[in-house]
């Protein structure tokens, strides 16, 4: 008996109609009549974590934000660095878990970590966050052996923006970390840190179901 393909495939729509509807029914239940839905939390709260409780009111909040806005999670930070008078100060509030995670769908992590993921332009970062320097300054610094070898490593970062010739204050051929990319740069070793720190090398994900 030959097979009727297109009525197959018509029962499967079928199908997969009355499984949607199932599923609708049990993630989005309808209110019934004289009874009240009420919506399970997916965070665990009011864990203290720590002593200080402005700490805890800013965790709370970034906890409530992730359920009104039904996303995976939120973190806020702060800080500042000064180095050679130089000060930087930031503040990002409730930033959203779900947008840091684009940057690896999108390749932006990669791009990024590529870029600077380099032991040469690690160490040229590093001199020129503690304080500005010109080119001779790097190779006598960093321990290289002519002018060039630092402007081989040097060119990806100034194309990145993270390092900019600072003629107007500091003067014509001295380099300085882009202002607006000390941030990433402190929380980026913020986070390479916590990765190397005793404390999170062992543990387990708390079960929110």
């Amino acid at each position: 008996m030959e097979r009727n393909y297109g009525a197959e495939i018509d029962g499967l729509k079928n199908d997969m109609g009355e499984i949607k509807q199932m599923l609708s029914a049990v993630t989005s239940p309808k209110e019934k009549s004289g009874e009240t839905q009420i919506k399970r939390e997916r965070l665990h709260k009011g864990m203290n974590l720590d002593p200080d409780p402005n700490i805890m009111t800013v965790l709370h909040g970034l906890e409530d934000t992730c359920e009104k806005n039904d996303q995976s999670g939120a973190i806020t930070y702060l800080g500042v660095y000064e180095s050679s008078g130089r000060q930087s100060t930031w503040v990002s509030n409730s930033v959203n878990t779900d947008r840091l995670l684009s940057l690896i769908e999108n390749k932006m992590a990669e791009r990024v970590l590529n870029c600077i993921g380099n032991g040469d332009r690690l160490n040229i970062l590093l001199s020129i966050m503690k304080k500005p320097m010109t080119v001779a300054q790097l190779v006598e610094q960093c321990g290289y052996n002519s002018t060039g070898q630092v402007y081989h490593h040097l060119k990806p970062l100034i194309a990145a923006d993270l390092i900019v010739e600072d003629a107007k204050n500091e003067g014509k051929g001295v380099y300085v970390i882009q202002p607006h990319r000390v941030q990433g740069i402190i929380m980026l070793l913020a986070g390479i840190s916590d990765m190397l720190d005793p404390k999170y090398t062992q543990g387990d994900w708390g079960i929110t179901e």
